[in-house]
């Protein structure tokens, strides 16, 4: 199984640093919970390979990235039906008028969307994601703060998305117990057998849905996986500014560094066409007091 859309920041490429450092525990916990839900990297390979998993938790505060996954796991059928419609009408063409296809659809998306039901609105907005510029979120003044972001290279030739890997993510999805809202109330915080797997926005940049996670909410996170790391495995990711904003809070936690190599934008600097940064990702977990 693979994750249903490319993710800026999403953590396929940190699973095998933290096989290395400090460790992805295979065992010992029977729940997992991502409470800021992106690609779903790491739950997919939670859940590929630890057995003793049995229940899983998504949440995210961006409601129209949760009903993509609430649409799929209820009515999977209906939602491949409108992708194939899109997809029957948009592949044919050629690049011009795919460009135009597609902003014709967005502005359908963002300014008359009530005539859909649930499922074809969120099937509408998968195609648009699988369209658009890979790995961002972008909202207009115009967009009624809905999904906004230009259109990509357009240059697909058989399909839009992979069938078989949404139908994967329809059976998996039965187990897996979908919120939206703040990330707090998705933890049953009396657990003594979970996986919490926190992957905040970055400390000083805005979320996907343009809303700022400051410091005083990253402050409560942590304090947070502190305390429930106590009866649970923790781990907490976000990017190292050079400051001990996470080096001054933390107590049972440890702390892990990795130096990555990141794209943004489309700046022409690498042979892929993007400008590559480096940056230091850290990882607060409590793996050495555990095992």
């Amino acid at each position: 199984m693979k994750p249903l859309y490319v993710w800026a920041g999403g953590k396929s490429k940190m699973i095998k640093k933290y096989k290395s450092n400090p460790r992805i525990p295979y065992s010992g916990f029977d729940t997992y919970i991502e409470p800021f839900f992106g690609g779903g990297a790491m739950m997919i390979y939670v859940y590929e390979n630890c057995s003793d998993v049995k229940k899983f938790v998504m949440n995210d505060i961006n409601p129209e990235l949760m009903g993509i996954y609430e649409a799929i796991k209820s009515n999977v059928d209906q939602f491949t039906s409108r992708m194939g419609e899109l997809e029957e009408q948009y592949l044919p063409l050629d690049k011009p008028k795919r460009k135009e296809f597609y902003y014709n659809l967005r502005k359908e998306y963002t300014t008359d969307w009530k005539k859909w039901n649930s499922i074809d609105d969120s099937a509408t907005l998968y195609f648009l994601m699988k369209t658009a510029f890979n790995g961002i979120w972008q909202t207009t003044k115009t967009s009624n703060g809905r999904f906004a972001t230009p259109s990509g290279l357009l240059n697909q030739k058989t399909s839009v998305y992979d069938y078989e890997n949404v139908i994967e993510w329809h059976s998996f999805l039965q187990k897996v117990d979908i919120h939206c809202g703040d990330w707090e109330h998705c933890i049953d915080t009396s657990s003594k057998n979970s996986f919490l797997f926190a992957d905040p926005p970055y400390r000083d940049s805005f979320t996907s849905y343009s809303q700022v996670f400051g410091d005083d909410q990253q402050s409560r996170l942590v304090e947070f996986c502190e305390e429930y790391s106590k009866d649970n495995v923790v781990f907490l990711c976000n990017r190292d500014d050079g400051s001990d904003f996470f080096t001054s809070r933390v107590n049972n936690l440890q702390i892990s560094t990795y130096d990555v190599t990141y794209t943004a934008g489309r700046r022409k600097k690498t042979d892929d066409g993007h400008e590559a940064k480096k940056a230091t990702e850290v990882l607060l977990h409590n793996i050495t007091n555990l095992f």
